[in-house]
C-alpha cells in the first residue's frame, strides 16, 4: 500500500512539472489559430497570423540569420567537439579530468557572465560585433554539448578498436577516420541536433554581440519591447516549437531503431 501512494505522488508530481512547462505552450498554439490581439480572447479560427508570419520581411530575414548561425556554428562545434571527445577520451591521469572540468566550465556558468564575457574579449582583440563574433561564440558554448553527446559513445567502443586498425595496416588519422569516426557517428548527429537547438535559442550572448544581425530570439525581444505582444509572434513561437518537438522524435525513433539493430546483430 505505502509503495502504490508513494507511486503515485511521484506519477502527480511528475505530472504537475510537465503541466507547467507544457500547458503555456499549448495555450500559445492554440491561440495562434485565431486572429485575436489579445492572447486568452478566442475570435474564431483563423490562419491569418500564420500568413503575417509568411509574409512578414523582418521575421524572414530574422530566421534566415538565425537558420545560417545555427547551421554554421553547429557543423563547427560538432567537428570540434568531436575531436576534443576523442582527445580527452584518451587522456591519461590528471589530464582527463581536468580536461573534463574546463569543458564544463560554459554549461555551468551563467549565462549572462559568458555573454558579457564574449563582448568583452572580441573588443579586446578587435574582432567587430556580428557574423564572425556570433560564429566563434556559438561555437564555443556548443562544443561542451557535442562532447557530452560523443563521450558516451566511445565508452561503449571497445578500448583495442583503434589499436586494431594501426596493426591492420592503417595510419593514425586513417585508423581514426576510417575505425572510429563512424562509430561516434549517431552521438555526433545528436550533438549536431543540440547545437543547432541551442545555437537557435540563445539570446543573451546573441544580443551582446550581435552587431545589428538580428536573430530570432534578439528580434522576439526587439518586438516586445517596441511594439508588445505583436500576435504573430504566437504563430512564430509555434512553428519553432513544432519543428524542433518533430526533429527531436525523429532523432529518438532513428536512435532507437539503430540500437534495436545492434542488439539483434548481437
Amino acid at each position: 500500500m505505502k509503495k502504490q501512494v508513494k507511486t503515485g505522488l511521484i506519477w502527480a508530481f511528475v505530472g504537475v512539472m510537465l503541466a507547467v512547462m507544457y500547458v503555456p505552450i499549448i495555450i500559445l498554439i492554440v491561440f495562434s489559430f485565431t486572429d485575436a490581439k489579445a492572447l486568452g480572447v478566442w475570435e474564431g479560427f483563423s490562419l491569418e497570423l500564420y500568413a503575417d508570419l509568411f509574409t512578414n520581411e523582418s521575421i524572414g530575414a530574422a530566421l534566415g540569420n538565425s537558420l545560417v548561425l545555427a547551421t554554421v556554428s553547429a557543423l563547427l562545434a560538432t567537428l570540434l567537439g568531436t575531436t576534443a571527445a576523442v582527445g580527452v577520451y584518451y587522456m591519461r591521469r590528471w589530464k582527463k579530468p581536468a580536461a573534463e572540468f574546463v569543458s564544463n566550465i560554459t554549461m555551468e556558468n551563467a549565462e549572462i557572465v559568458t555573454g558579457v564575457a564574449f563582448m568583452m574579449f572580441f573588443l579586446a582583440v578587435r574582432i567587430p560585433y556580428g557574423w564572425a563574433a556570433l560564429i566563434i561564440a556559438h561555437t564555443m558554448i556548443t562544443v561542451p554539448y557535442v562532447m557530452l553527446s560523443v563521450t558516451p559513445r566511445l565508452s561503449q567502443l571497445n578500448p583495442n578498436l583503434y589499436e586494431a586498425g594501426l596493426d591492420l595496416g592503417a595510419s593514425p588519422i586513417r585508423s581514426m577516420f576510417c575505425v572510429i569516426i563512424p562509430q561516434l557517428i549517431p552521438g555526433m548527429i545528436s550533438g549536431f541536433i543540440m547545437a543547432f537547438t541551442l545555437s537557435l535559442d540563445d539570446f543573451i550572448v546573441s544580443k551582446f554581440i550581435n552587431g545589428g544581425v538580428e536573430t530570432i530570439p534578439v528580434y522576439l525581444y526587439n518586438a516586445l519591447a517596441k511594439r508588445g505582444a505583436d500576435p504573430t509572434l504566437r504563430a512564430l513561437s509555434a512553428v519553432m516549437f513544432i519543428v524542433l518537438l518533430t526533429v527531436l522524435i525523429v532523432l529518438n525513433v532513428v536512435t532507437a531503431a539503430q540500437k534495436r539493430k545492434r542488439s539483434v546483430a548481437k
